[in-house]
Parts: structure tokens; sequence; C-alpha cells
């Protein structure tokens, strides 16, 4: 336990004499009233099984802001620090302002934010390893690095910037709200240390002493309604109609006529940033390049076995041939080394790989443990029809057999790579990310199976021509038609995004503000090879049923040249379609701006981290930056 000195001084002591039954979104303050877990129940910290003497233990608490007190002194900060032992990269509690007005009438209005213990912690049902636990003690939402492995996705779904992944560690660690000082009546460390009385702490919904307001919201704070925190703020002062953040987000803050909340919006440049339109292809290499390849490769693998072998299924005559080929089993193994390869490589993109076998854990909520669990059976399934087709081929197993066991597992080989498909496509619907949370993810992923997929079968398929002489004219006839929707589906995709990113403002508006400004090139190419894709892909298809004859096409004429013709066109189509694939997987991922909590000049600016990386300053300790970038 905590040792509590004697001569502790009374603002550094809880008083919560009376409670609420239930907060304002309805949830009931004494954690243990509906819920089954047990009042009187210990926190086992540092393994000291016994249990505090505060009587409000099982009631949620939380904490209180006052902006007008905040003198941005960071004595809160340097509490945490010295209190959790951190390093100069980490920082569990941080402060950041917005300001706005002018002269003379200029302000400035500090936020100091932790972890908020939410009702709907996000970062509890988004972590895959189950490292988080939301206690009815407190409501304290506790993280165990020991736990964890360091992917990183509970700091994308938190609208807080809470959790902290160290990239030197390779783990997650957060604000556990001082438990420990808890148990003994003692209010957070943080706390106690504020110069200003700006933070206070108790039980959520009571409006601490000398305090006037509880509000949910102040000026740069993310929508509360994404995971109802448990934090109340304090703001009397008089405040202009709109706020500018100091780091490099280009994000404002502005309060309508008649309204006393403050919603973000993007902060366009006057002449739309013209200044600022560059190509930005150096700028799409990023720390998510394993999610990349990742993504783009399992998506690619599941549509191409999904072509065929469910053309083989219905029927298709070209399909079947080819799938009884060795130019078949050649294929799966290719598709099988290059999907095992990026589950290796997506398991290389953890703080600690080696514990990779825990992204099972949390099946019941996270997205990411069920697309672990997909694409890993879609593996497994898929390895089992490829031994299956070796067997037969090789006369080791009866033909029924093969028949039953191998239409099994490739059925169980789709319907696996889909749901993985589909719960990779769930793993970016983040609120706290504007630009992700849109069913334009979906149609991309899945229209990224269909053409890139289908730019493997139609090899596969041309493989089999090349080698064995096998039909593909029928094979091509569908496949390509396939890919032509998929490039079409990616293109409405990306139109509907544009209008919807416009409309609704704030961070995805600013997103897409970078992204036809800092990487207006990039993305004007990414487009002009999507278009020219699809008109190659259909003048291809159309090429394929019109004019080429099948018998000169699968039997005769000059073969050479002909291979040579067919080669040539098909790297071109698959060079377009695979490029513009990469180019818009990358942008994907650079250009996002989270509703994270407004940094300062330095600390929490990304402009600043990438600054100091660049130049050498991160690898000063006192810099506060990360050499390394998870």
């Amino acid at each position: 336990m905590f040792k509590r000195r004697r001569d502790e001084p009374e603002y550094a002591v809880l008083s919560d004499p009376d409670a609420a039954s239930h907060n304002r979104y309805g949830a009931a303050i004494d954690l243990t009233a509906d819920s089954d877990q047990q009042p009187g129940v210990s926190l086992n910290i540092n393994h000291d099984g016994s249990v505090g003497p505060n009587p409000n233990r099982n009631l949620q608490h939380g904490f209180h802001f006052s902006a007008d007190n905040c003198i941005g002194c960071h004595a809160c900060e340097a509490a945490c620090s010295e209190k959790n032992d951190l390093p100069a990269h980490i920082a569990f509690r941080s402060v950041g302002y917005v300001e706005g007005g002018s002269w003379p009438d200029y302000k400035r209005v500090n936020i100091s934010m932790a972890c908020n213990h939410c009702d709907d912690p996000v970062c509890l049902k988004g972590c895959p390893t189950r490292a988080y636990t939301k206690h009815a003690e407190y409501g304290a939402v506790i993280q165990d690095p020991e736990i964890c492995f360091g992917c990183g996705y509970c700091t994308w779904v938190c609208p807080y910037n809470a959790p902290q992944l160290d990239p030197l560690a390779g783990v997650v660690q957060k604000c556990n709200m001082c438990v420990d000082r808890l148990e003994v009546g003692l209010k957070p460390a943080c706390v106690s240390a504020c110069l200003g009385n700006a933070l206070d702490f108790g039980v959520i919904e009571n409006t601490p002493q000398g305090r006037h307001q509880i509000k949910t919201d102040i000026p740069g704070f993310p929508d509360p309604s994404i995971t109802h925190p448990n934090i109340r703020f304090e703001q009397l002062k008089s405040l202009p109609g709109d706020f500018t953040r100091p780091d490099s987000q280009p994000i404002k803050y502005h309060r309508s006529a008649g309204s006393t909340s403050y919603r973000p919006e993007a902060d366009l440049p006057s002449g739309g940033g013209a200044a600022n339109r560059a190509w930005g292809l150096r700028r799409l290499s990023s720390r998510e390049n394993p999610l990349v390849i990742f993504t783009l490769v399992t998506q690619a693998a599941v549509g191409a076995f999904a072509m065929l072998f469910l053309g083989a299924v219905s029927g298709n005559q070209d399909m079947q041939n080819f799938s009884q080929s060795w130019s078949s089993i050649a294929v799966l193994a290719v598709l099988l080394g290059v999907q095992g390869g990026a589950l290796f490589l997506s398991s290389l993109h953890l703080g600690r790989p080696w514990r990779f076998y825990r992204g099972f854990n949390n099946l019941r909520h996270s997205p990411l443990s069920r697309e672990a669990l997909g694409v890993a059976l879609f593996f497994a399934f898929m390895g089992v029809y490829w031994l299956v087709a070796v067997a037969r081929k090789m006369a080791l197993i009866d033909g029924e057999i093969a028949r039953i066991v191998g239409g099994g597992s490739g059925g169980l080989a789709v319907f696996a790579g889909l749901a993985g498909v589909y719960f990779m496509t769930r793993i970016y619907k983040i609120k706290a990310r504007p630009f992700w949370n849109h069913w334009q993810v979906t149609a991309s992923f899945f229209a990224t199976a269909l053409s890139l997929g289908g730019v493997l079968a139609a090899l596969g398929l041309g493989a089999g021509w090349g080698f064995e002489r096998l039909a593909l004219q029928g094979g091509l006839a569908v496949i390509l038609p396939i890919m032509a929707l998929g490039l079409a589906l990616e293109g409405v995709g990306l139109i509907c995004h544009r209008r919807d990113l416009v409309r609704q403002d704030g961070e995805g508006a600013a997103a897409f503000h970078v992204q036809v400004t800092q990487f207006l090139g990039a993305y004007a190419l990414r487009n002009i090879v999507l278009g020219a894709s699809l008109l190659a892909v259909g003048g291809m298809w159309w090429v394929t049923t019109n004019i080429i004859d099948r018998a000169g096409w699968d039997e005769g004429g000059d073969r050479g040249m002909i291979l040579v013709a067919a080669v040539i066109i098909a790297a071109v189509i698959a060079g377009a379609v695979g490029t513009q694939a990469v180019m818009g997987r990358a942008l994907f991922y650079v250009l996002v701006i989270p509703t994270t909590m407004p940094g300062a000049f330095f600390w929490k600016n990304k402009g600043f981290e990438d600054h100091a990386r660049a130049t050498g300053l991160a690898e000063r300790e006192q810099c506060g930056v990360a050499v390394k970038a998870h």
C-alpha cells in the first residue's frame, strides 16, 4: 500500500460525503450495483492483497479541471512522471492549449489531460490481448504492460491520447488513477501537485469545493459521446468564438452563435493552401509500412483464392481444368508463401513480436482479434486445400475423399478469408479518426480483394496457359469484369469519401485538405492510375471476348509472339493496379488526423517530433522525443 504521511495537506485528501446514484449518461455511479463485481475486492497493488479503508472505493471517480485556474506550469506532468518513474519521452498526463481572439483581448486556454477512465472505454474493447480492465474499485481503467504486445491499437481508438506506446520498451502504458493513493484516501499525485488549484478529483458528478460548473466539454476536448469520459470541466471566463491549436494539426475550434460548445473545423489557409502543394511521394513511407503490405497482400490473396475456387465450383470449365493442374498447385504455393510472409511481417510490427499469440485473447470485443483469427484460419484452410490438391495429383488419396476434403477446406478458406477482410475493415471504423470512420474503408478493402485478387488469379491462369497450354479465355471472361468492378468500387468510394468529409468538416476535412495540398501529386497520380487501370481492364475484357479467336489464343498461331504480348499486357495491367493500390493504402495511413487533445509548441506536437528525429535533436533525452517510432 501507499505510505501516507502523517501531515498530508487537506487539499490532497479525498472528501466525498455524498454521491448521486447515476451519472449524466445513465450509468450507475456505484459500480457494484449493476454488475457481478463484488465490493471489498483487493486491487493487489504491488502484490499487496489488503483492501483500502476508502468508503467510496466502489464509486466511479473522475478528474475535474478548472481551465480558468491553470497557469500552464506543468507541475502535474512532473508529479505524474516522478510518481510512475517514466522516461523522458513518455507522459501519462500532458498540458496542451488552444488560443484565440485578437490583441488586446487574446485568450489562451490550457488543458491538462490524462486517462479519463471512461464509462465506455474503447481501449478496453479494442485491445486484442485483454491488457485492459475496468475495475469496480474507483472505476479505474488499468492497463497491464506485461500482457500487452505493443500493437498500439489502443492509441488509435482513444480520443484523448491517454495510452502511451513506448517505442523503446515495445509496450503501452497509461495513467492508473493512482489507485494506490486512492486506497489510503489521497487524491492522485497530479492533483496534489497542481499549483493553481486547477485539477481536482473525486466521485464523478460531485461539484468540488469552490467550483461552480461540472461541464463535459471545453474548447479542444473531443466529443464526449465517443467514450463517456469521467472528467468534468469548469470554464467561467468569456472566450472568443474561435480557437486555434499551437501544434501542427490544421484544426481550429468554432463556437456557433447561441451555442456554448466548440466543434472542430478544418483550419484552412487563405488561398486554399496553394503554397503547400507538393507531390508528397517521399512522405508516403511511414511507420505503418508493414500494415500497408499486410492488408494489401491479405486482401489480394483472399480475393485470388476465392475467385479460383468459386470459379471452379461454379462450373467454369477453364477454371475447373486449372484447379486440377500442376499450375494451380504452384499458384496456391505462391499464395501461401506471400500470405505467410505477410503474417510474419505483421507480427514484426508489434512492439514485442514473440507475444503474437495473445492477439486472439479478446474475440468478444476486439475487431483486431477477430481479424487475426479470420486470416489465420484462411491461411490454415488454404494450406489444407493445397495439401489435398498435391496428394490428389500424386494419386496418394482417393478422388472422392479429395473432392470432399478439398471442397470443404476450400469453402472454409473462402469464408474465413472474407470474414478476416470484413473484420479488417472494422478495425479502422474508429470514431476518434474521422478520416477512417467511413464506409469507403469497407469499399476500398473489398475492392482491393477484387482488383488485386483478380490480378493474381489472372496471372495464375496465365501460368497454366503458358506452361501447360490450358485454356484461359473462359476464366478471364469472369475475372476481368470482377477486377473492373473492384476498381470502379474503389473510385465510387473515393468520390463519396471526399464529399462526406468536406460536409462534416472537422478532422476528416482537415485530413482531406492535407491530401490535396501536401500530397497533391501523389493523390492525383493515384487517381489517374486508378482510372487508367479501369480502362485497361475493360479494354482487355472486350478484346478477350470479342477479338481473340479461341483456337488461335489457346492452341494455334505463333505461340512465342502471343506469349510475349500476353506477358507485356499482364505486366502493364498488374503494375497499374498494384501501383494505385499501394499508393492509396500508403495515403490512407499517413493522412489520418485523430481527435486528440491539442499539444503545445514542442510536447505532443507531431511536427516537432518529426523535426527532432530528422535533425538528431531526439537523441537528447531531455527533448522528450523517442529516436525510434513505432
